[in-house]
């Protein structure tokens, strides 16, 4: 049992919720970082109890084009920021994780500014991949390189050099001895080198206790990143389509056959694949916005938050805003928020109230962090399933139909009766069946 095992994350991009300029023109320190600690009580509101913030480090436009490994992006501030904001968390009892871009850094990163003064000659050009003094690019370098995605402005490193592997394994060791954080997101897990990750995992077991690593990957066999020897865990992208599509298209199949496939991923056992679950991102277009029916916001967290795996909620999306990529840019993805804006969420907005019930449901159950799954009841329109620890069930029914639905959940377990934390009401097991009326759109979990 690790702290990440009972874990309920906040998940902020800092560049867009503290409104700092999308380039950075390399100006005057500007401390919005400690403008944005208010934001940990808000999370501890809502049932957090763990952070996934960045992309942190200096770069020149997004985050994830780097210049400084090792420095806090000035449009938010300095290292004392930094550091002041996880201790600020840790006192707190919030568990803090940043983002990794290590697959790729942006062309004023020193490495890449050598190459383009020494050309053949820097000691750098191995650091790189496929650096052709033959070719030429946009930028008219005078040579080419492999990149991430089509952009040039992101420079792939050469994960096979052991000196990019150490200066990388450097930086993780100077962020936990600088800052004392928790834990790393790997930007662009899917595309690095498995032997490259395996080393960071040797740092990870190195540093500190339980340092946790989680890498983006969208497509695949989890359980190639996942194990002993890499990851801890990735990013859920296969629930978090099906929770979406599933609710649009009246389908419930898609989503239980979608966690019946990661189970078994996992070997038939939720300890050997714990997936870090979500419903939007900063890549993603808010859930609000995916749905055809926004009422199954409902559904799609209440799934969320009970089905194996570790729950995410992005900033904002706890309040129900709307967020849609346009014209190829994801800035309406990250907006400037402000909190004070939402003082009154838990008491006025039910998205909010929601998300907060649903935290401390989540924070308060172990068998939701650690029981296993089964499926108990399945129509289109209709799932219910049991999460089983020791001689303990917590049981999810949901309901995805326009109109109410009264529903019989079988039950061979040892129990009498159940509660229904989002409602308070009692549910009797009568004749091995739990009788249960759901709202339109809506759900309950038995306790």
């Amino acid at each position: 049992m690790a702290w990440y095992d009972e874990a309920v994350f906040y998940h902020i991009y800092p560049l867009g919720l503290s409104g700092a300029p999308a380039i950075n023109e390399g100006g005057e320190i500007v401390h919005r970082l400690r403008d944005m600690e208010p934001w940990i009580d808000h999370m501890i509101q809502i049932g957090c109890n763990a952070l996934y913030i960045g992309p942190l480090f200096e770069s020149s436009s997004h985050g994830y084009d780097t210049i400084d490994y090792k420095t806090l992006d000035r449009r938010l501030g300095d290292n004392d920021d930094l550091k002041h904001f996880v201790n600020t968390c840790h006192k707190k009892g919030v568990r803090v994780i940043l983002d990794g871009v290590f697959n790729h850094t942006g062309r004023d990163f020193f490495a890449f500014r050598d190459i383009k003064e020494h050309r053949e000659n820097s000691r750098y050009k191995d650091w790189y991949c496929n650096v052709n003094f033959g070719g030429n690019n946009e930028y008219n370098d005078g040579f080419s390189y492999d990149n991430w995605g089509g952009y040039n402005l992101l420079a792939k490193l050469n994960q096979w050099n052991p000196e990019v592997k150490d200066f990388i394994y450097d930086v993780i060791r100077f962020w936990v001895s600088e800052f004392d954080i928790d834990g790393i997101r790997l930007d662009a897990a899917d595309v690095l080198d498995f032997d490259f990750m395996k080393g960071m995992r040797r740092v990870a077991n190195e540093v500190k206790p339980e340092f946790w690593l989680m890498g983006e990957v969208i497509h695949g066999e989890y359980n190639r990143w996942v194990n002993a020897d890499m990851l801890h865990s990735v990013t859920n992208y296969h629930l978090n389509k099906a929770l979406w599509s599933g609710c649009n298209d009246h389908n419930f199949f898609e989503i239980a056959h979608t966690v019946k496939r990661l189970y078994d991923m996992g070997g038939c056992h939720y300890e050997n694949l714990k997936l870090y679950n979500f419903a939007d991102n900063h890549d993603v277009e808010r859930i609000i916005n995916k749905l055809q029916n926004q009422a199954a916001f409902d559904v799609v967290h209440i799934l969320m938050y009970t089905l194996p795996g570790i729950p995410s909620i992005y900033y904002g999306s706890e309040f129900g805003i709307e967020g849609k990529k346009e014209k190829g840019s994801d800035a309406s993805l990250r907006p400037c928020l402000n909190l004070e804006d939402y003082s009154d969420a838990l008491s006025t907005n039910k998205y909010t109230q929601l998300i907060a019930k649903l935290g401390k449901i989540r924070q308060e159950s172990k068998v939701l962090s650690y029981g296993e799954y089964r499926e108990l009841l399945l129509t289109t329109r209709q799932y219910a399933f049991a999460r089983t620890l020791d001689d303990k069930d917590v049981i999810t029914a949901v309901n995805n139909d326009e109109s109410a639905a009264t529903i019989r959940i079988p039950y061979q377990g040892s129990r009498t009766e159940f509660t229904g934390a989002i409602t308070g009401e009692c549910y009797p097991v009568e004749n091995g069946q739990i009788s249960v009326t759901l709202d339109a759109c809506g759900g309950e979990i038995l306790i």
